[in-house]
């Protein structure tokens, strides 16, 4: 098993950023919006199995994972803009499905979509809301992180 580079993985969650943000204005299904970013991006430098996961994952879980993130919000999540919401779930969803990414690369990453694709300030928002989310969901290793 090889694995993928982290820059591979960094282009598919700012690929991935752009397929919820779609979805969540167009609407559609995983399989539809997957092969529709397959034709229309040069994917070499991607790790699209990453891709894959985390759009499928998202998507048959969105509701538990805007869950495990709303009770943190100062807002409705409606009220949310659709990139930070997009940033969020995927922060989320790798803070409570993938154990192997340390929670502190999780929430980085998720800060420097927000960064690059968020509105002003949304970084900050993002960070605070997923510090909570990974003292919730991942208690030992930010407890043992804090030792």
């Amino acid at each position: 098993m090889t694995t993928a580079l982290p820059s591979a993985r960094k282009k598919a969650r700012q690929l991935l950023v752009q397929a919820l943000y779609q979805w969540q204005l167009a609407g559609g299904g995983p399989v539809a919006i997957e092969a529709q970013f397959r034709a229309d991006n040069d994917l070499r430098k991607v790790d699209v199995d990453y891709f894959h996961e985390l759009l499928h994952g998202i998507l048959a879980a969105v509701d538990e994972i805007d869950g495990a993130y709303a009770r943190y919000l100062d807002r409705g999540l409606h009220e949310l803009d659709p990139v930070s919401r997009a940033v969020l779930r995927i922060g989320t969803y790798e803070l409570l499905q993938r154990i192997d990414i340390p929670y502190r690369v999780a929430i980085n990453e998720a800060v420097n979509l927000a960064k690059s694709f968020g509105p002003e300030d949304a970084h900050r928002f993002v960070n605070g809301v997923l510090d909570k989310v990974a003292a919730a969901s991942r208690k030992l290793e930010v407890a043992a992180r804090n030792r």
